[in-house]
């Protein structure tokens, strides 16, 4: 027998008023289709898990996601546009966005059977990343603050590609401003960009 979790209810209930019927059918899909289902709440969104981490959805401001787990081995390439978001099936606003409920149970299904036989989910290796140049504020930046300019040289590749990516991701100058001055306060202090959520 499944279970359900109050903290998924609570979630349904907080999401905007376009979500809620469609995480709502979701939810009852995978109930329906594997009904010793557990409910539970990873990485602050609803899972669902039998014998294993088996899907999840989440809600956003404007849209849905809904996912599994070994999303390659359960759907394989259902549609190449689809994984331009989060999730197995891409952003979903409606419930006409998703495959027929016929379909996403039988997609439920073959999640099930993986995991039952206990197989892993399959990850592309990925290649070796391209360098990311220095953006050339980040470089005046550092050139005035010396403290900051050697921690930074210090740090790991990944660690350095965290902080340009940071930096070189904001579309506007103001944005860019506050985080090369946020940037610079952290690496005076030693502090990797995601230090917040490394453990301690």
């Amino acid at each position: 027998m499944g279970t359900r979790d109050a903290r998924v209810d609570a979630y349904i209930r907080k999401s905007a008023a376009f979500a809620r019927p469609i995480l709502t059918h979701l939810r009852e899909v995978v109930h329906d289709a594997c009904p010793e289902v557990q409910e539970t709440i990873k990485w602050k969104m609803p899972s669902f898990d039998y014998k294993g981490l088996l899907c999840g959805v989440a809600a956003f401001k404007a849209h849905c996601a809904f996912g599994f787990w070994k999303h390659d081995l359960v759907v394989g390439q259902y549609d190449a546009k689809a994984r331009e978001a989060m999730g197995s099936f891409g952003r979903i606003t409606s419930l006409g966005d998703l495959p027929p409920k016929t379909l996403l149970k039988r997609y439920v299904r073959t999640a099930m059977r993986l995991n039952e036989n206990g197989v892993k989910p399959t990850r592309a290796k990925a290649g070796p990343r391209k360098p990311i140049p220095m953006h050339p504020d980040l470089g005046k930046a550092l050139a005035k603050d010396r403290k900051a300019a050697a921690a930074f040289e210090a740090f790991s590749p990944s660690h350095r590609r965290e902080y340009l990516e940071w930096i070189t991701e904001a579309k506007q100058d103001a944005t860019r401003a506050r985080r090369i001055a946020q940037a610079i306060e952290w690496l005076a202090e030693g502090k990797p960009r995601n230090w917040k959520y490394m453990k301690r």
